[in-house]
């Protein structure tokens, strides 16, 4: 019974680490398409959501199974519960991947501001989180808080660009109100989905951190010692 239920979460963890591959693949050509308004990578990512629904299901039932059948204790519960919560928080930064991919395909214009985005810091909000996001993968792979504990000071980062941008966005509408107010306002919606694919990071890092040390980190200052 015990060399099954080890069988069985390996293979649970091997197919959840596929889940996060094919997301982050989704993050990244979301954010691609946003910065080129490449309409027909938008679509791929779009077309593509459908698997990560599908995966979400089948992780969500294999939890289940394992649970009613194994009644894991200890480390294989905590890692059971994590990978639960690791699937829905997945899932949700997939979405904000297709909300990303919808921006580009209902924006009119055939280009964006180079100077507004650079100002904005866009594209470096957009490397951290899917730094952050490769980041988890690896610590859920190796098994590392240490890796996990990173995002965290990552997330700063993320925060700090979303709390600059309402002034940038700001200054250029008043440049220019009647030409500049629909994009300002499309593109302040790109930064609230990057800032919750953020907060959904770092809620992955606390389950990993949950699951390999049993520390509970929520409404907790997020700092992990080695």
């Amino acid at each position: 019974m015990v060399q099954k239920v080890e069988l069985e979460l390996d293979m649970l963890k091997k197919e959840t680490l596929e889940m996060w591959t094919l997301v982050f693949n989704q993050l990244q050509r979301a954010g691609e398409a946003v910065l080129t308004l490449d309409k027909d990578l938008a679509r791929e990512v779009i077309l593509r959501e459908k698997r990560v629904n599908a995966f979400e299901i089948k992780i969500d039932r294999d939890v289940e199974d394992v649970i009613a059948l194994y009644n894991p204790v200890a480390v294989q519960l905590r890692f059971s519960i994590a990978i639960l919560k690791i699937n829905a928080d997945l899932e949700r930064i997939a979405d904000f991947a297709e909300g990303m991919a919808r921006f580009v395909l209902d924006y009119k214009e055939p280009s964006l501001d180079p100077e507004l985005i650079d100002r904005l810091r866009l594209p470096e909000m957009l490397d951290k989180v899917e730094e952050m996001l490769r980041t988890l993968h690896e610590s859920m792979d190796k098994e590392s808080t240490s890796l996990a504990a990173k995002v965290f000071e990552m997330d700063s980062v993320v925060d700090d660009i979303t709390h600059l941008a309402p002034a940038v966005l700001e200054a250029f509408i008043l440049e220019d109100p009647a030409a500049n107010a629909l994009s300002a306002l499309h593109l302040s919606a790109i930064f609230r989905k990057l800032e919750r694919v953020g907060d959904h990071c770092t809620n992955i890092a606390e389950e990993i951190i949950f699951y390999l040390d049993a520390k509970v980190l929520k409404h907790q200052g997020k700092t992990v010692q080695e």
